[in-house]
This record gives C-alpha cells, structure tokens and sequence, in this order.
C-alpha cells in the first residue's frame, strides 16, 4: 500500500512538473494494464518496448509476462520516474532508457519490436512530436508485431488508423477515468 502512494506522489508530482509530457494525474490501474497486454501474446516476443513506463505499472507486468530469453526496453522521459524504475527492477531482461520517444530507434539497435507498449499522451502532445512519435511506431515493428496503446480519450483513434491497416479497440472500466485500449498491426486482420 505504501508503495502505491509513494508511486501516485511521484507521478503526480511529475504530472505537475510537465503536464504535457505526463498527461495523467495517477499510474494507471492494474487492472487496465493486463486488459491491455491481454490483446498481445508477449510469451512469444523476443523484444518488447515501453514507451512511457512511468513509475512501472506496466514494467511490471510485462517482465511477469516474457520468456526468460526476452528483453524489454522501458523509455522514459522523466529523469526520477527513470531511476525509480532502475531501482524498482533488477532483471536482466529490462534495459531502462531515459529518453524521448522520438528517439526510440537510437536504442534499439537496428532491431524491431515484436511488441511495443505505449502509455504516451499523445493526445496532450504538440501536434507535430505527435506526430514525429505515430510515424515511428510502424517502422519500430517487427513483420506480425503489434503497437498496445491506452488513451484516456478515443482521439488517437483516427491518427492510428492512418498508420495501422488493423487496429483493434476496447475500453476498459477498471481504471479512472476508464481508458481506451488499442492493439495495431501493420499486417491487416
């Protein structure tokens, strides 16, 4: 209990500091997080990537999620919520990058996705980094990947339907505000 308090401090103090670039007021629920990740098969993916992971909600549950042979790249912007994330996770299989995502393909290699994980608020971003980050996340994606998204706004949706041939939604009630879920694949459905 005491670390969920500690964790909606941190976020929102992080939420005050730049709402822009945080967009939220508190981490989001459990519960939305495995509703989410339910609409990925992440035991098969050998690369993962978090875009905005924030205090490790869905760190978390995705490292509980991946074979032990996976590697998950968590970027994140905000320098504390950075090395809490550091502190929070001693796995092998997480690499914790404090950055924009915009720079996402600087740290992954040359490799591609099988899944990405975006918590991003795309919808609170200046248009143009929006648009930046969208445009990278099709190129990120391995052949059969697929880019999770919660949103607390439908939005996004039309902006990832440019990008995505099949984009798949849901909306999830176990969190406040109740938040929009979408799995995109460039491959159509």
């Amino acid at each position: 209990m005491r670390e969920t308090l500690t964790d909606r401090f941190r976020f929102l103090r992080a939420f005050l500091a730049n709402p822009r670039q945080v967009g939220a007021v508190l981490p989001t629920s459990r519960w939305a997080v495995r509703d989410m990740l339910d609409l990925a098969d992440l035991r098969r993916a050998d690369l993962v990537v978090e875009l905005g992971a924030g205090t490790g909600v869905q760190t978390g549950e995705v490292l509980a999620r991946l074979s032990p042979n996976a590697r998950l790249v968590a970027l994140e912007i905000d320098p504390d919520l950075a090395a809490l994330l550091e502190e929070r996770y001693d796995d092998p299989r997480l690499q914790v990058v404090c950055d924009s995502a915009e720079n996402l393909d600087v740290h992954l290699g040359g490799k591609r996705a099988d899944v990405l994980v975006s918590a991003l608020p795309y919808t609170s971003f200046e248009a143009g980094l929006r648009r930046r980050v969208l445009d990278l996340l099709p190129v990120a994606l391995a052949p059969g990947g697929v880019l999770l998204v919660i949103q607390y706004s439908p939005l996004i949706l039309r902006e990832l339907r440019r990008r995505f041939p099949s984009v798949q939604q849901k909306i999830t009630p176990w969190n406040v505000p109740p938040a929009f879920l979408y799995a995109c694949r460039t491959d159509p459905a």
